[in-house]
């Protein structure tokens, strides 16, 4: 009986898909994929190593956020997904806009030149939405990944590209307040992605990461919010 082919001998878009189902020709999705992603494509969904939570805080720590990944599978999926927003809704943000947040951009155009360079403010909770991160990173499946999402600037230094210590330390009591006071300790972790890092570039956000907490918690945070890529699986696509 033949043996099933190894990764190395396959081209690397029909890695972990069924033999019945795979392409001669790469999928328009993953022609040109950079160097790291196409790495992910061709590991074995079994070969892959799930990120463990003081894994993902050293991580954070040492602000290594280019180290996040996802699981092969769920990167495939993630970059088939990309590809149908852009045909469908023009880029992503377009998408995140009208079915995520329902936010006017000409009113986020309009707070990021008035709010430009001002300390945020989280006062006003429509300000400010919180929910699921669409396409989890591959995480132990006990880390919860959200993503805040604000109307108003989160000003970076021009210098570092990093966040101003005044954005900083806004964000740092929003999330105290919000997520590290009613939750154990140590087991709450937030990043802003660097510009080069962001798939959303034009809508505010910042991450964050929580290490086992009650679903009860996460539904109330996020007003019962699914990830998308949970709710497609579910119905099958």
């Amino acid at each position: 009986m033949a043996s099933s082919p190894k990764p190395e001998d396959l081209p690397y878009w029909q890695v972990n898909i069924p033999a019945d189902q795979c392409t001669a020709a790469c999928p328009d999705f993953l022609l040109n994929i950079n160097d790291k992603d196409r790495g992910i494509i061709s590991t074995r969904e079994e070969d892959y190593q799930l990120m463990s939570w003081p894994e993902v805080r050293a991580l954070i720590a040492a602000n290594q956020l280019q180290l996040f990944q996802r699981t092969p599978l769920a990167l495939r999926r993630y970059l088939d997904y990309g590809w149908g927003l852009k045909e469908k809704y023009g880029s992503a943000v377009n998408f995140v806009l009208q079915e995520r947040l329902h936010w006017n951009p000409e009113e986020l155009a309009a707070r990021a030149e008035k709010d430009a360079g001002k300390v945020p403010d989280f006062s006003d909770p429509s300000d400010v939405k919180i929910l699921c991160n669409d396409w989890p990173y591959g995480l132990d499946e006990r880390i919860v990944h959200l993503v805040v999402w604000t109307k108003f600037p989160l000003p970076d230094d021009p210098t570092t590209g990093d966040l101003t210590d005044d954005a900083r330390a806004a964000i740092e009591a929003y999330v105290q307040k919000t997520f590290r006071a009613p939750l154990p300790k140590d087991s709450v972790i937030w990043f802003k992605n660097w510009r080069s890092l962001k798939s959303v570039l034009l809508v505010e956000h910042f991450h964050i990461m929580l290490f086992d907490p009650l679903e009860e918690f996460i539904a109330k945070i996020t007003n019962g919010d699914v990830p998308l890529s949970k709710r497609l699986a579910e119905e099958g696509k």
